[in-house]
């Protein structure tokens, strides 16, 4: 099944590698002002959504939904809930961080609803590609990432462990309040695991 793909409005510098990440059959949802990305991205919009206050509501004949302003969800929050009620399961989020750090914290932590919801989700910026790994499951990192970092999205992360990287970790346990295991690398030749016990987990993948 095809990709559901949320732009959002956050910059976008890196537009190369935004797009060799982009494949021919995505579904491309553009939110308010990730509209301004469209043209660089050089995709055509399936489905444009939001309330319209940082972009003007463009006038064809692509589908378009208009939120309220005053809402509980952000435009890609719905965005995300759209495409889980589409019957999405994977789901890419670009133009998603950056710019204010609260859009930034609530964009990432829609990868954690996502993986709640059983999608496979991840978010490109100019810089890497992100994950969640939740409890019992792995994640790898292939020696084309220059580094990678894993973030504890829960009070406590056990049970982790890291092989084939720089630095391994063997039934490590990562805390919010003291986050560690960042900038490790991949050993060239090899891909690193990433395995998480208990808890959720932000794997970020740093390109070259």
């Amino acid at each position: 099944m095809a990709r559901w793909v949320i732009v959002g409005g956050a910059d976008v510098n890196n537009y190369d590698a935004v797009k060799s990440f982009l494949k021919d059959d995505d579904i491309m949802v553009y939110c308010d002002c990730g509209l301004k990305h469209m043209e660089a991205l050089g995709r055509p919009a399936d489905l444009v959504l939001g309330d319209f206050d940082s972009h003007p509501k463009p006038h064809t004949a692509v589908e378009t939904i208009v939120l309220p302003v005053e809402k509980d969800d952000t435009d890609s929050v719905f965005a995300a809930k759209e495409g889980i009620r589409r019957g999405y399961t994977d789901i890419v989020l670009v133009g998603a961080v950056g710019g204010t750090l609260d859009h930034t914290m609530a964009n990432i932590s829609i990868l954690l609803w996502l993986d709640e919801m059983g999608a496979n989700a991840v978010l490109i910026d100019d810089y890497s590609q992100m994950e969640v790994i939740s409890s019992g499951k792995s994640a790898l990192v292939e020696d084309t990432y220059d580094k990678f970092s894993v973030v504890a999205m829960t009070p406590e992360v056990t049970g982790v462990y890291i092989s084939d990287a720089r630095y391994t970790l063997d039934d490590g346990v990562i805390q919010m309040s003291y986050q560690y295991a960042v900038r490790n690398e991949p050993i060239p030749g090899k891909t690193a695991r990433v395995t998480i016990g208990c808890g959720k987990a932000l794997l970020i993948k740093i390109w070259k």
